[in-house]
């Protein structure tokens, strides 16, 4: 019976691990439609076509989980691994919507130029690592990685505001009209929506080890019971 328990668990990180890497592989497509206008609506396309993916491994876990769940006996440790990955997939789905807005940003709105000059790329490179970072340590049981995760949202949210503040600065104007502004604040705030849940995912890997979840600066453990 164990076996079994610990065969489909496997399963589990399995399709946590490539939900995570079709996640990825959406955000580099974004950061390529900012860099080039060349091929915009097909890139744009092949982003639909992974959230569909996204969304399918969602459905795939949640089954998997059920199925733990119910017709297994999970001890406390496993129970808390089997929950933080169904509290994780509601987040990694959606930083797969989070990209596929940013496409239909660069596809239909103002921005038809390559996108240089703010930190906006940058950013789209730091939520790729940090959505990496984030399911690697819960595949590998890292907590020392989760807390990484977890403490670099703030660097992100500083890279925001100084993507927000070059917007608004005079130069900004004469690279990019009002609508390209707006547009490319929008795609940043995106980016830091997606860095939101990255560091979530990185909370319950933190769960799944320690019995302990934060709810900002508080800390609760399984029952709810406020520990710090």
């Amino acid at each position: 019976m164990r076996d079994r328990f610990v065969e489909k668990l496997d399963q589990l990180q399995k399709e946590l691990l490539e939900m995570g890497m079709l996640c990825e592989e959406a955000i580099m497509k974004t950061y390529r439609l900012l860099v080039s206008t060349e091929n915009r609506e097909e890139n744009a396309e092949e982003i639909d076509h992974l959230e569909d993916e996204i969304d399918g491994k969602e459905q795939s876990i949640e089954t998997i989980s059920l199925q733990l769940l119910l017709r297994q006996q999970p001890v406390a440790s496993d129970l808390r691994r089997i929950s933080a990955a169904m509290k994780m997939i509601t987040d990694l789905e959606r930083i797969g919507d989070q990209a596929t807005d940013i496409a239909e940003i660069m596809k239909t709105g103002s921005i038809d130029v390559p996108v240089e000059g703010v930190a906006i790329t940058q950013m789209a490179e730091f939520t790729v690592g940090m959505v990496n970072k984030s399911v690697e340590a819960y595949v590998n049981r890292d907590l020392e990685l989760a807390r990484e995760v977890i403490d670099s949202d703030d660097r992100l949210d500083t890279m925001f505001n100084d993507v927000r503040r070059a917007l608004t600065e005079p130069a900004a104007a004469e690279k990019f009209s009002n609508d390209q502004i707006l547009d490319l604040l929008m795609i940043a705030k995106y980016y830091e929506r997606i860095g939101d849940h990255a560091q979530n995912i990185g909370e319950w890997v933190e769960f799944s080890l320690t019995g302990v979840h934060r709810q900002g600066k508080k800390a609760y453990n399984v029952f709810g019971v406020y520990t710090k």
